[in-house]
C-alpha cells in the first residue's frame, strides 16, 4: 500500500515546496556570519591600530627624551659660549696691552733716534776742527818733534804745537766722550727695542691665533647652538605631530572598538533572527506539511513535531503524565474529560497497527508515528478507521461514548464523563507528551 503512493508522495512533495519556494523568497534575512566576519576584520585592524598606536606611543616619548638632550647641549653651549667669550675678552685685554707697551717702546725708540741725530749733527758741525786735530795728529805722527836743543826753530813749532793740542783736545775729548756714551746706549736701546718687538710680535701673533680660534669656535658653538635650537623647534614639531596621530589613533580604536560591538551585536541578532526564522518556516514547512490531504507518509519526523500537535479531542485534563494513578503508582499518560460524543482525530500523521477492544480500556488505537513512536489512544466508543490504514493530522478516527469506557484507575474516579486517554512511547518507554501539544494546547493540558 505505501509503495503504491510513492508518485504520490512525490507530487505532494513537489507541491509543497512548490508552495514553500516564495515564502523563502520573501525576504533575505541578515547574515550572521557575514556580520561576524566584519567584526573580525574590525578586531583585526583594531590589533593593528594599536600596534601603529604602541609604536607611535614610543616614537613619541623618543622624541621627548632627544628635546630634552637637545635643550640640555643648548644649555651646555651657552654657557661655553659665555666663558669663551670671557676668555676672548681677556684676550683681547692682553693684546691691547701689548700693543700699548710696543706703542711706548716706539716713543722711545723715535726719541733715542733723535737723539742720534742730534749726536750726529754735532759731530759734523765740528767736522773741520776734528779734521785738523786728526791732520796734526797725523802730522805729528808722520814727523816727530825735533830735539829741543838741535834748533831753537824748533823749540818754537813745539811750543805752538802743544798750544794748539792743549785748546782742542780736552773739547774734543769731552765730546768724543759723550758721543760714545750716546752711541753705546743708542746701541743699547736698539738692541732692546728689537728684542721687545720680537717677543712683543710673536706674543702679538700668538694672541691673534687665539682670538682667531676661540672666534671660529664660537662660530661653530653658535651654528651648533642654531642647528640644536632648529632640531628642537622640528622635534617639537614632530612631538606635536605625533601627538595628533596618537590622538587621532586613539580616537580611530575607539571608533573600531564600537563597530565591533555594533557588528557582534548585529550579528547576534541575525543569528537569532535567522534561528527565529528557521523556527518559523519549519513550523510554516510542517503546518504546510499537515495540510497536505495527498500524502501517504509523514512529512516530518515525529521528533521535530514537538510543539506543532493538537490535542486528538476537546476536553479539560483529570490527570497529567507522572501524576498519581490512585493505585500506588504514577500514569504515563494524560487524561482529558470531552463531552459525550466528541469526535477524536489522530494526533499526527501516522499508521494504524492496533483497532479494537482492549481489556477494560474500552476500544484502544495505536498508531506508529515513526522513529520508534506510538500513540496510543484508549477509552472511545467506536473506531472508524482500519488495521494498516494510514491516517493523516487532524483526521477523525474514533467517536467518543457517552459515559466513560476506561478504567477507573486509569482515567479517574467518579467523572462520569467520557474520558480519552492518551499515551506516547518511544522504544517500549512511556514519554511525556507534554512537549508535543501546541502552546495553547499544552497550557489545557496543564490545566
Amino acid at each position: 500500500m505505501i509503495r503504491t503512493a510513492l508518485p504520490r508522495l512525490g507530487l505532494a512533495a513537489a507541491l509543497l515546496l512548490g508552495t514553500a519556494s516564495p515564502l523563502l523568497a520573501q525576504s533575505a534575512p541578515p547574515d550572521p556570519d557575514a556580520f561576524q566576519r566584519e567584526a573580525m576584520q574590525k578586531l583585526v585592524e583594531k590589533q593593528a591600530r594599536e600596534a601603529e598606536l604602541k609604536a607611535i606611543e614610543q616614537r613619541l616619548d623618543g622624541n621627548i627624551e632627544v628635546r630634552r638632550k637637545l635643550e640640555g647641549e643648548i644649555a651646555a653651549i651657552r654657557a661655553d659660549r659665555a666663558a669663551l667669550n670671557k676668555a676672548l675678552l681677556d684676550t683681547t685685554a692682553r693684546t691691547q696691552a701689548g700693543e700699548e707697551k710696543l706703542g711706548d717702546l716706539e716713543k722711545r725708540l723715535a726719541l733715542s733716534q733723535s737723539s742720534e741725530a742730534a749726536i750726529r749733527r754735532s759731530l759734523e758741525s765740528r767736522r773741520g776742527l776734528i779734521a785738523e786735530v786728526l791732520a796734526a795728529l797725523q802730522r805729528i805722527g808722520r814727523r816727530p818733534p825735533p830735539a829741543v836743543l838741535v834748533r831753537p826753530e824748533d823749540i818754537l813749532e813745539a811750543v805752538r804745537a802743544s798750544m794748539l793740542l792743549g785748546a782742542v783736545v780736552p773739547d774734543l775729548r769731552q765730546e768724543v766722550e759723550i758721543l760714545g756714551t750716546d752711541l753705546a746706549e743708542l746701541v743699547r736701546l736698539r738692541d732692546n727695542i728689537a728684542a721687545e718687538k720680537t717677543r712683543i710680535g710673536a706674543e702679538m701673533e700668538q694672541l691673534a691665533a687665539e682670538r682667531q680660534r676661540l672666534a671660529s669656535l664660537i662660530e661653530a658653538r653658535r651654528e651648533r647652538e642654531a642647528s640644536a635650537a632648529k632640531d628642537v623647534d622640528a622635534q617639537k614639531a614632530l612631538g606635536d605631530q605625533l601627538a595628533g596621530q596618537a590622538r587621532s589613533m586613539r580616537d580611530f580604536v575607539e571608533k573600531i572598538e564600537k563597530e565591533i560591538s555594533v557588528a557582534s551585536k548585529a550579528a547576534e541578532a541575525a543569528r537569532q533572527a535567522i534561528e527565529q526564522e528557521t523556527r518559523e518556516q519549519r513550523e510554516r514547512m510542517t503546518a504546510l506539511a499537515f495540510k497536505d490531504p495527498a500524502r501517504l507518509a509523514p512529512k516530518i519526523a515525529f521528533a521535530d513535531a514537538r510543539g506543532l500537535l493538537s490535542l486528538p479531542a476537546a476536553g479539560s485534563r483529570l490527570r497529567g503524565f507522572g501524576d498519581p494513578d490512585g493505585a500506588g503508582g504514577t500514569t504515563r499518560g494524560i487524561s482529558l474529560e470531552t463531552r459525550p460524543g466528541a469526535l477524536v482525530s489522530a494526533p499526527s500523521d501516522a499508521w494504524v497497527v492496533y483497532a479494537g477492544p482492549f481489556r477494560s480500556f474500552g476500544q484502544l488505537l495505536i498508531l506508529n508515528a515513526g522513529g520508534g513512536y506510538y500513540i496510543l489512544l484508549a477509552g472511545m466508543q467506536r473506531i472508524d478507521v482500519a488495521l494498516n490504514q494510514f491516517v493523516l493530522a487532524g483526521e477523525p478516527v474514533a467517536v467518543m461514548g457517552e459515559t466513560s469506557e476506561a478504567a477507573a484507575t486509569t482515567v479517574g474516579v467518579g467523572t462520569g464523563q467520557p474520558v480519552l486517554y492518551i499515551e506516547f512511547r518511544k522504544d517500549g518507554v512511556s514519554v511525556d507528551p507534554t512537549p508535543w501539544w501546541t502552546k495553547s494546547q499544552g497550557e489545557k493540558v496543564r490545566g
